[in-house]
């Protein structure tokens, strides 16, 4: 099973809107609501920093995402922590045989970080970040190439996240997707999924019966 991160896997918007709000204290612009931080997530840290920063009417600059990338990362898990269900979802998913992977736009440094932070990193095979691979979602290539590296093939895969991006690669790799309702997703984004989950529980079972 392919997992995305933020939003599915680990609720990591406290960290991400901190983060985003010292940068934005430093340029004398105000800060970021947790929700408004939540509506900004799935595209990666470059396009993060450029929608909290046009939201404050300026424009990125280099410097600005690296600033940001640096700090983030030495606040990568003060308030982050995983959904409700996780832990005891992945060790059951595992005892079932599913090898699992992690499928996200957020830099592969900062995915372990969190990863280890939180006690589950032990449980993924492979990691397939925003920066693993020269592609990323929507481009069906990032998740195909995540699941290679975890020795899966699409066929006997589930694809589990919160954003549109991972309903169109999912769909444009020929995996179903379940869509994660509980996540920083809208509902709309949902649309062309094979399955919504309102808990993070209930993707075993979803997965089984979509590969049934």
């Amino acid at each position: 099973m392919l997992l995305d991160l933020d939003g599915t896997l680990v609720d990591t918007v406290p960290d991400l809107a901190a983060a985003l709000n010292r940068m934005l204290t430093a340029r004398g612009l105000a800060p970021l609501s947790e929700a408004e931080t939540a509506s900004m997530v799935g595209d990666g840290v470059a396009k993060l920093v450029e929608r909290a920063l046009a939201a404050r009417g300026r424009t990125v600059q280099p410097q600005d995402v690296s600033e940001y990338s640096a700090d983030y990362m030495t606040h990568v898990a003060v308030k982050s922590v995983l959904f409700p269900g996780v832990t005891a979802t992945l060790n059951a998913l595992a005892s079932d045989g599913w090898r699992l992977a992690v499928c996200t736009n957020k830099p592969e440094a900062a995915t372990r970080a969190v990863l280890s932070a939180l006690g589950v990193m032990r449980m993924f095979s492979a990691i397939g970040a925003g920066d693993s691979f020269p592609v990323r979602k929507p481009d069906p290539a990032h998740l195909l190439a995540t699941l290679r590296a975890a020795g899966g093939t699409p066929d006997a895969a589930v694809m589990a996240g919160d954003h549109r991006n991972d309903v169109l690669a999912a769909r444009g790799a020929g995996v179903p997707c379940v869509f994660c309702r509980w996540g920083y997703g809208t509902p709309a984004m949902a649309e062309g999924s094979a399955a919504v989950a309102q808990d993070f529980a209930e993707l075993g079972a979803i997965a089984r019966r979509l590969l049934a």
